[in-house]
């Protein structure tokens, strides 16, 4: 199966939330290959990045179901490159 490598970036302004984020990134957890979260008080909303390796559309209904979450918007950024065959 050929797979991408992705960033999804994620601004959480309503926290919410955050149980549900949460929720999906662990039901995807097999793709995601690490994480990076940062509490911006100042603004008061949390940012994420989480780095995928996935099929185009497992990475593609992950972000899209993050920005259906109330308060969450979420950005996608594919690499030129295509990722090996997952064995």
């Amino acid at each position: 199966m050929d797979t991408r490598v992705a960033v999804i970036s994620i601004i959480v302004a309503q926290e919410e939330s955050v149980a549900r984020l949460n929720s999906l990134l662990h039901d995807y957890a097999q793709y995601i290959i690490g994480r990076m979260g940062l509490p911006y008080r100042a603004k008061g909303v949390n940012i994420i990045c989480v780095a995928a390796d996935a099929p185009r559309d497992i990475i593609s209904a992950l972000s899209g179901k993050l920005g259906e979450l109330p308060g969450v918007t979420a950005k996608t950024a594919y690499a030129n490159v295509e990722g090996a065959a997952k064995e």
